[in-house]
């Protein structure tokens, strides 16, 4: 009797009904879509970093900030931020040997630096090098295709570079650089100027492109070890390393009156403190073998990283480094795409409320008109659960079938959206959703989520028109009517 009342009062209340359940219909609607192109983008951009550029996992050491692979978080120092080197490597490749969780892992040592290519042109142009393992390296990133020459081999100087990049020099010179032609890599920093000259290996293209990695070039580790100024934490060096200051200034055995002359020159005692600092520095680098910024970590399909990462820092602790996810390592356009979402969400669930509010105060209208119906039902005996499932319950009903309506008009949405193949010319945007071409995937999850807003909404909305409707008075609203 009491559902066969519920279905009368929507029919009879149609007017009313009809605006809670667009009202309803309308938020889970664009709950679903708005979630759907931001999971879409989320989705997008891990696959992108994670099989490009990232990995799953990346270990860092501690900083006053947390670093992304090329530079400080914090976009108002990022290009002065240095970006320290790993201690105690040995023991950080000793823990991830015993992890089972890890598929694959590698390194990387990573910094800024101008680019020239001599054959072709003299300008200079800025760009993001990361030296590399080779082997371990592309076994990491499937994501990375050759396309021109072969990649960078393990003991040999070289470089790569994009495809975009390639085709971009070709565009404004009319030259496209060829397989071992000779590129000049640049740095300068407070300690001076540093250059180094390597031949181009190879031309690659990202599957999927990020925001900025089409300006990336991969290198050799030691080329871009020198272009940074890391001291190597290696027993030897090579002839043509970059040699940062001469030991025989200060051999005892040597002439004094050159040393004097070296002073008068213009000697700063400060310089032999710092020179003597470096050196310790060194040693206990070369101790800890650190001469990599980054250890990147891919891990077997099934894994959980936030619980792996969890377990793993415990192990880390000792050393001063930690271990991150693939958004703090992939930098500002992944960290924005999680705030994207965080603030859709509150906008979403502002529009919530007032949707609610609107929602109570309709249902507090219908109860007020239906005052004698409800004193009637009380007056025979209708008890207070009878009340409450008769008001609850036809607000319930209107949400879930708003909730339907808003997930299929949002399906509907998205098949339009689909076939009509529209072209993303912003390339951060394309970078975000993963595809120059829109393409907005259906997601369970986001439709079960929005559904259950959509009876929330309704269910919420009801309490207090409920309790109202269960103080009505019998006597008092038999009298008024």
């Amino acid at each position: 009797m009491t559902l066969q009342l519920v279905i009368r009062n929507i029919i009879r209340n149609r007017k009313n009904s009809l605006v809670i359940f667009l009202l309803i219909a309308v938020i889970t609607f664009l709950f679903f879509i708005g979630n759907s192109i931001m999971g879409q983008a989320n989705a997008g951009l891990r696959k992108t970093y994670i099989e490009s550029l990232t990995a799953d996992v990346v270990i860092q050491k501690k900083a006053e900030m947390t670093m992304n692979l090329f530079g400080g978080n914090s976009p108002k120092i990022d290009d002065y931020a240095a970006i320290p080197t790993l201690p105690a490597f040995d023991h950080i490749i000793e823990i991830l040997d015993n992890e089972s969780s890890i598929e694959n892992y590698t390194f990387q040592v990573s910094g800024r630096a101008a680019l020239q290519m001599p054959e072709i042109n003299d300008s200079n142009q800025g760009v993001l090098i990361c030296g590399v393992e080779p082997d371990s390296y592309f076994n990491c990133f499937p994501g990375i295709i050759v396309e021109e020459g072969f990649p960078l081999r393990s003991g040999e100087y070289g470089a790569m570079i994009t495809a975009e990049r390639a085709d971009r020099v070709e565009k404004d010179t009319g030259i496209r650089p060829q397989i071992g032609s000779p590129m000049l890599l640049s740095s300068a920093g407070a300690i001076g100027f540093r250059i180094r000259e390597v031949p181009l290996t190879g031309i690659y293209h990202y599957e999927n492109p990020g925001q900025f990695m089409n300006e990336l070039v991969i290198a050799d580790p030691q080329t871009v070890r020198v272009l940074q100024a890391i001291q190597v934490a290696t027993a030897s060096a090579n002839d043509d390393e970059l040699i940062m200051w001469d030991p025989d200034i200060w051999d005892i055995n040597s002439d004094p009156d050159g040393i004097e002359e070296y002073v008068e020159e213009g000697f700063d005692p400060d310089s032999l403190i710092g020179f003597l600092d470096s050196q310790e520095e060194a040693n206990s680098a070369e101790l800890a073998g650190g001469d990599w910024n980054f250890i990147l970590i891919r891990l077997k399909p099934g894994a959980v990283p936030s619980f792996f990462i969890k377990n793993l820092n415990k192990k880390l602790e000792p050393y001063n480094v930690f271990a991150s996810g693939w958004r703090t390592a992939a930098g500002t356009s992944a960290i924005m795409m999680l705030l994207l979402q965080s603030f859709f969400n509150i906008g979403g669930f502002l529009v919530s409320i007032a949707g609610i509010i609107v929602v109570v105060n309709i249902l507090l209208i219908s109860v007020f008109r239906r005052t004698r119906e409800i004193g009637t039902l009380r007056a025979i005996g209708a008890s207070d659960s009878q009340i409450r499932f008769l008001i609850l319950g036809e607000n319930c009903i209107i949400a879930f079938l708003s909730g339907i309506a808003g997930i299929t008009g949002g399906v509907l949405f998205l098949k339009i959206i689909n076939s009509a193949n529209i072209t993303i010319s912003n390339e951060l945007v394309a970078s975000l959703l993963g595809n120059s071409i829109l393409r907005i995937g259906f997601l369970p999850p986001t439709a079960a989520v929005s559904f259950c807003i959509a009876l929330f909404l309704g269910a919420a909305a009801s309490l207090y028109p409920v309790e109202t409707a269960v103080h009505i008075d019998p006597i008092v609203a038999v009298r008024q009517g």
